[in-house]
Formats: structure tokens, C-alpha cells, sequence
């Protein structure tokens, strides 16, 4: 059985910007960046806490708003000096439909 499923479409999510999947374990964010590349983080920054869905998108990077940490869209890690880490999900795109799998880590 397969874990993916369909939760928007690209075009759905704005450019440089997000879109919140609610989720039994929490919140994740589905990223989408100037090349239309798409991420998926838990919508948690590692430091407060902050909404990472409200922060700005830039390259594969996405500022915290809280305390302008800057997250990693492809590892969820933030950038030294900080330290932590935000849960990655598996996320695709099959032509313009974003796919999701929230069993597995990206």
C-alpha cells in the first residue's frame, strides 16, 4: 500500500513561499521555491518553536519569522551557529499534483 498522497497542487502553493497539511502529528509545512522545487518540514522551528510556513523562502533555505534562524529545506537542519533540526517528509511532484508521504523522512 502505498503512503503518498495527493494534498495540493503546485500552483497552490505560492512562489517562494508555503503551504500548511494539517496533521495528526503536527503541522507540516510544503514548501515551493523560485524553481519550483517542493520540501516538506514540520512547520516547527527547532528554536521556539516558530511557524516555519510564515518565514521567507529563499534558494532551499526558509528564515524563521520568530528569530530568523535559517532552516534547510533539504535536511530540516538550521544553519551554524544555531543548532537543531526540523522532521523532514518525503515530498514529490508528479506533474502538477503534490504528493506527500508522511510515514517516511526525506
Amino acid at each position: 500500500m502505498s503512503h503518498w498522497k495527493k494534498v495540493c497542487l503546485l500552483t497552490e502553493i505560492p512562489p517562494l513561499g508555503a503551504r500548511v497539511i494539517q496533521h495528526p502529528q503536527g503541522d507540516i509545512a510544503v514548501f515551493r521555491n523560485a524553481d519550483d522545487e517542493v520540501f516538506a518540514l514540520e512547520d516547527r522551528c527547532p528554536h521556539k518553536g516558530g511557524p516555519l510556513s510564515q518565514g521567507i523562502v529563499y534558494g532551499k533555505t526558509v528564515a524563521c519569522p520568530l528569530h530568523g534562524w535559517q532552516i534547510g529545506l533539504e535536511c530540516g537542519t538550521a544553519a551554524a551557529p544555531d543548532e537543531g533540526c526540523a522532521r523532514r517528509y518525503a515530498v514529490r511532484l508528479e506533474g502538477n499534483a503534490v504528493l506527500l508521504n508522511t510515514e517516511a523522512a526525506a
